[in-house]
């Protein structure tokens, strides 16, 4: 048998390396969403480890006392049909730990979905982002200015993301100010944050969507208010104004740095509608050429994720419908 303690040493040296690394993102909520995310994480994560203290100290309680000894040699425990009390221990028990996580879970998911208490007073600030391979365009239609890769924001200010994608479906994420959220083609979907920290935060697709996937981070910058005044004042005085002819070329382009323009996409190119514009007559149908001509023309623009090289089964053709199945191994051999 090989000797152990090479692993051993690389277990321990593990043990003194990772308490070194940085913390988690999720764990270092800066916006009250990404808190209430961070909170119920924590919460889950110390009841499961409640549960496991018990399971093991019974395991090692019972191992210990019930152990083969000289003493207690031959003995034969008497036959038990059932304990009723242990029986409604191990049942009440999972069924209230369940449902005091699930009430959990869904105050969470209320709270993140909606604008925080603290900013409910406020008109929040609506950004659209639209995601195509392999970055993001983010729009702001009150200020009429478009970024590409990069997104900035007041500290202190609600903020309703209209997110939706001119291809494959992707997650927005800015872990450490909120949850993520798809993108999807065809559809709007709404994602409601706010930060109460001035700093910058990595913004990232979180749903693997073909060989580009890697480069769809951005950088989320949380600003003061008046150096995000500053910031729209100068886009509008020094930035080119975008074109159709250049946001094609946007979207025909795979990666891409930043860019910054004074005006946005959606004057000639409109998002799509919400998900309830998707239902039609009495919402039994679903209309899934949902928005403008202008975002269904586009969405044939830039390349496609399928992966360009063949594989061994396309050289295959298709057994006609006609031609009858082999109905054992041996006729299929035979044939």
């Amino acid at each position: 048998m090989k000797k152990k303690g090479p692993l051993y040493a690389l277990f321990l040296s593990l043990l003194f390396i990772l308490p070194g690394c940085s913390s988690l993102s999720v764990l270092n909520p800066k916006g009250p969403a990404a808190r209430t995310l961070s909170d119920t994480i924590i919460l889950s994560i110390l009841v499961m480890a409640g549960v496991l203290a018990v399971v093991y100290i019974l395991y090692i309680f019972v191992l210990v006392k019930y152990r083969a000894k000289k003493s207690n040699e031959g003995y034969i425990p008497e036959h038990e049909e059932g304990n009723k009390v242990l029986e409604a221990i191990w049942i009440i028990i999972p069924i209230i730990i369940v449902a005091f996580l699930s009430v959990v879970t869904v105050k969470s998911t209320h709270a993140v979905e909606n604008v925080a208490s603290e900013y409910k007073d406020q008109d929040p600030l609506v950004i659209y982002a639209s995601s195509s391979n392999w970055k993001w365009h983010f729009s702001y239609p009150e200020e009429g200015i478009e970024t590409v890769n990069y997104v900035n924001i007041p500290v202190h200010r609600a903020v309703e993301f209209r997110l939706y994608s001119f291809g494959t479906i992707t997650s927005f994420w800015v872990p450490q100010l909120a949850g993520q959220k798809y993108a999807m083609s065809d559809m709007l979907t709404e994602l409601n944050l706010s930060a109460d920290t001035v700093g910058s935060y990595i913004g990232k697709n979180s749903n693997f969507s073909g060989k580009g996937f890697a480069h769809m981070e951005f950088e989320t910058l949380v600003m003061t208010d008046k150096d995000y005044q500053d910031w729209v004042k100068e886009v509008k005085e020094t930035a080119p104004a975008l074109t159709e002819e250049e946001f094609k070329g946007l979207l025909a382009a795979e990666v891409l740095g930043r860019k910054t323009y004074s005006s946005t996409h959606l004057t000639f190119s409109p998002p799509p509608g919400d998900h309830s514009e998707h239902m039609s007559g009495n919402g039994s149908e679903m209309d899934m050429e949902n928005g403008g001509m202008e975002h269904e023309d586009n969405k044939e623009i830039h390349p496609s994720p399928e992966p360009s090289s063949q594989t061994e089964f396309d050289s295959v053709p298709n057994p006609e419908v006609d031609e009858p199945l082999p109905s054992s191994p041996v006729e299929e051999t035979t044939n």
